[in-house]
């Protein structure tokens, strides 16, 4: 899944892009408000990640423009200062989530999925649809109790899906969120990785409508 980083401060942002990056999310990082006001109007995040001391403009100015712009992706805000009245503010410009500096990188991991899970309906850590589970902590799959070996790109693509049930996703909008780009070469991988997945758990998981996308199917046995 595809999540904006945007923060300031280059050690910080290396650290968290290295551990976002490390639990499979592809990250793409903006040091500006400016900048990052612009790429969550423009682009499709599956969360943002939001420092309010930004230059240009501040983290609020950006969070408020995103949701006057109806851009609904959940928005866990960072900042150095942690008193009551700012983290107030930031939940009133629409922020699901608030953490204060110095934080520990676990714990932002943690918080970023539980928000990326409850967007998409899933309280649990734990995505059962038919007889497979993803394991969104441990980036497990098992089928019939089972578990399956699978690469860490299969895995993304798996794990996107599930948490995306109910709609047909294109293979662009699916490489977006495993490269950070959607051309024709990228698309062509994301059909032979789906193509890998059906063979290690099971050909009906995976249901394809032609001009729509992929999906994982519903009653899957």
């Amino acid at each position: 899944m595809r999540i904006l980083l945007v923060e300031d401060d280059p050690d910080l942002a290396d650290d968290v892009a290295g551990a976002l990056s490390a639990a499979g999310f592809v990250v793409d990082h903006c040091s500006d408000g400016e900048e990052a006001w612009f790429q969550g109007e423009v682009e499709n995040y599956a969360l943002a990640v939001l420092d309010l001391g930004l230059p240009h403009l501040d983290g609020l100015s950006v969070l408020r423009r995103w949701r006057a712009a109806e851009r609904s992706m959940p928005v866990l805000v960072l900042t150095a200062r942690g008193d009551w009245a700012e983290k107030v503010e930031g939940i009133d410009a629409g922020a699901d989530d608030y953490m204060a500096k110095p934080f520990a990188i676990g714990e932002l991991i943690s918080r970023v999925k539980g928000l990326v899970r409850r967007a998409s309906g899933h309280a649990s850590a734990v995505l059962a649809i038919g007889d497979l589970t993803i394991d969104t902590i441990r980036m497990t799959v098992a089928v019939d109790s089972q578990q399956v070996s699978l690469s860490r790109l299969e895995f993304r693509l798996l794990n996107y899906l599930g948490h995306q049930q109910g709609r047909f996703i294109s293979a662009g909008e699916i490489a977006e969120h495993l490269y950070g780009t959607g051309d024709g070469d990228d698309t062509n991988a994301v059909e032979a990785i789906v193509a890998r997945l059906r063979r290690k758990v099971g050909s009906e998981t995976i249901e394809t409508r032609r001009g729509f996308g992929y999906t994982l199917a519903a009653g899957i046995k």
